[in-house]
């Protein structure tokens, strides 16, 4: 980001009025790639492509807020790579890490990886560091530390079934487990606040608190998530795109500021639960009308979320979740048309 929409975003999350209503989208590597025209092997093993594939968004877009910009990630393998767990590659698919604790008993044998050496999270700081000065050139800094979070981590190092039921037949070992994750997690997030000292925020992704409930997230998820977000920064972003019921009203206690949730739940929902305390990113449908729609489509369906709101304060439109593979370049602008559209309308 550059520095008028670092502004902006600041100014969105105090809840001031905007000229306009801002739009924003996560863009990474199940979108970015495929539609600058590379393979995603490719954008995850050179830098120029990297590089060149997030200006090109950039350039696209520039009316837009972009997350968390120059995103230095091997998909989900990023993080549980330092745990040993074993990339899988394919030439243009989302790589996926294999299962490195296979019984509630492995648990007692995980430690805590050294983010500074272990797996690809040494890789991931050095490419921003070889591309620090251009995207300095292009008028962008780093504004962002970015992790998966501890329950979707756990549940990569696991499985997502064994680690939800571990939840409930070992809950012990399940905790070890979090803390474990957590205190690297902390660490990890240092690690690049030090490397980049324009860092300002944090962005954590983990769905998995969207599968369990409020007593359980209470035990599992809050502790955790209130560790990491205590993070002196500016902006506290999280992203759970599956259901945030349960989790939302409980959000704001964790220091969060920033949403990104899934089509579950409508934005009114949302500030609700939340009691508007937390600036929302969302809430068109990313497969059915952002990617598959037309953009006629997605101007009603932008139309239509506006128009159930009474508050557009705290408000960042966008879709329900990470942009989704195959969204065409006419359909991210029919977004932003439709919200300038809106706008002019009121």
């Amino acid at each position: 980001m550059n520095d008028r929409q670092w502004n902006t975003l600041i100014s969105v999350i105090r809840g001031e009025t905007l000229p306009s209503l801002p739009t924003g989208f996560i863009i990474d590597s199940p979108w970015l790639p495929k539609w600058a025209g590379h393979t995603i092997l490719d954008y995850f093993t050179d830098d120029h492509i990297f590089f060149e594939d997030n200006l090109k968004a950039i350039k696209t877009f520039p009316e837009t807020l972009l997350f968390p910009g120059f995103w230095s990630e091997y998909g989900m393998c990023t993080e549980p790579s330092a745990f040993g767990a074993v990339p899988v590659w394919e030439e243009n698919e989302f790589p996926f890490a294999k299962n490195v604790i296979h019984s509630p008993a492995d648990i007692e044998r995980i430690e805590k990886p050294d983010p500074r050496k272990e797996g690809l999270l040494p890789f991931a700081i050095k490419r921003l560091q070889h591309l620090k000065p251009e995207i300095q050139n292009a008028g962008h800094k780093i504004r962002f530390a970015v992790s998966r979070g501890p329950l979707n981590i756990a549940s990569f190092l696991m499985g997502a079934t064994e680690f939800l039921m571990a939840l409930k037949t070992d809950p012990d070992a399940t905790h070890h487990l979090l803390r474990v994750i957590t205190d690297f997690l902390e660490e990890w997030i240092d690690v690049q606040r030090r490397c980049f000292p324009t860092i300002d925020g944090i962005f954590i992704l983990d769905d998995i608190v969207g599968f369990i409930s409020r007593q359980d997230f209470e035990i599992f998820g809050l502790p955790y998530l209130k560790q990491i977000f205590s993070a002196d920064v500016a902006v506290k972003f999280f992203h759970n795109d599956a259901s945030c019921k349960a989790s939302a009203p409980l959000l704001p206690e964790a220091g969060i500021n920033l949403l990104n949730f899934g089509v579950q739940h409508t934005l009114v929902e949302m500030k609700e639960w939340t009691g508007n305390r937390i600036t929302l990113i969302g809430n068109i449908p990313p497969r059915d009308i952002l990617a598959a729609g037309q953009p006629k489509d997605i101007h009603h369906s932008v139309t239509d979320m506006l128009d159930s709101l009474e508050d557009h304060s705290h408000l960042i439109i966008s879709c329900g979740g990470g942009m989704p593979p195959e969204v065409p370049t006419e359909n991210i602008k029919a977004l932003i048309d439709a919200t300038k559209s809106w706008q002019s309308a009121h």
